[in-house]
């Protein structure tokens, strides 16, 4: 049986998912669950969910960056807004908008499109059995195989807001970081992070969707008092949203070693990865731990709250938490 089949008549719609019978009238959703039509809205709600939340925080962001960069000079969050609206005044804070907004809006698409993708495809290849039993293993496989392709898509304008943000002086727009940066080293300055952010996007993709996936579940099941089904729309969010946040500490904290090493990397010429995580030690890689579990937990919890209102509002099919399939249940005996 095909895991996540869909199976038509002229008044409805049935759908299987990891074994659940999900009944829903025609009409009510606007495409179908792995439909071209379906993979193409995942990745315009992924687009809004990253592009628009990493832009809202950039000043937290260029903080964070200085304090991984200069941290005698920037010794904490408080610290370095103050120096930065000293030296830069307001408008200082928003240095780097637009290669966050452009680099983050391009990750979104693939993160969250190739998720869809790669998770439908995941579970058809090992049936609706294992699909269930390994469940958090088929969301790790599947963010991590989307996030490869999403950090290609972000590592030039990730590293020409690093320039913006870290060097003073060296550009304050994208328009005059680009061409400076290509001149300098060629297309090798827009690439060279790649590795780092592979290292430090991977990880935490993995953590950010496996972990959203199974806090919902587990909301669901121990925390609400009632089935997700007999839920609004407005309650269900909300569920998503703490979900998020809860997703997004973890996040935090199992990428920031990485994202201090991209931040330095991006900053300084001719070093490579493994160099920068030398100098910084065992301490200097947790620069900026604080900082960066306000911002990406904040981050997390709106961009699956922006990508599942996207959802809602375009009439996308959302499957509920997976449930045991029935020939499994009689398999261990659960059912008669």
């Amino acid at each position: 049986m095909n895991v996540f089949s869909n199976k038509r008549c002229e008044s409805c719609m049935f759908v299987i998912k990891h074994g659940v019978f999900w009944f829903v009238h025609a009409g009510e959703y606007s495409c179908e669950y792995g439909s071209a039509h379906f993979y193409a809205m995942c990745g315009f709600g992924g687009i809004l969910s990253c592009g628009l939340t990493h832009t809202a925080v950039v000043p937290l962001d260029l903080v964070k960056c200085r304090i991984q960069v200069d941290p005698q000079k920037y010794k904490s969050i408080f610290k370095g807004f103050s120096i930065t609206l000293k030296e830069d005044g307001v408008r200082g804070l928003g240095k780097g908008w637009a290669p966050t907004f452009i680099g983050y809006s391009m990750q979104g698409l693939c993160k969250f499109g190739f998720y869809e993708v790669f998770k439908i495809f995941y579970a058809n290849l090992i049936g609706e059995e294992n699909a269930y039993m390994w469940r958090t293993s088929l969301y790790l496989a599947a963010s991590a195989s989307a996030e490869f392709f999403a950090d290609i898509a972000l590592a030039p304008m990730e590293a020409a807001k690093v320039r913006i943000q870290t060097q003073p002086g060296y550009a304050n727009t994208l328009r005059q970081a680009a061409p400076k940066m290509y001149a300098e080293e060629g297309i090798w300055a827009f690439y060279k992070g790649v590795a780092p952010l592979w290292m430090r996007q991977i990880p935490y993709t993995m953590m950010k969707f496996a972990c959203f996936e199974r806090t919902v579940e587990a909301l669901y099941k121990y925390v609400v008092p009632k089935p997700r089904s007999e839920c609004s729309k407005g309650e269900q969010l909300i569920v998503t949203f703490v979900a998020g946040y809860i997703a997004g500490v973890f996040c935090a904290i199992v990428s920031h070693p990485a994202d201090s090493v991209v931040s330095v990397l991006n900053k300084e010429k001719g070093s490579t990865a493994l160099e920068v995580l030398k100098r910084l030690g065992p301490k200097g890689v947790w620069k900026g731990l604080t900082a960066r579990i306000i911002m990406i937990g904040t981050l997390t919890a709106l961009q699956w709250f922006i990508y599942d209102s996207v959802k809602v509002y375009f009439r996308l099919p959302r499957p509920p938490p997976p449930e045991m399939p029935e020939s499994l249940k009689k398999k261990l005996g659960l059912t008669q």
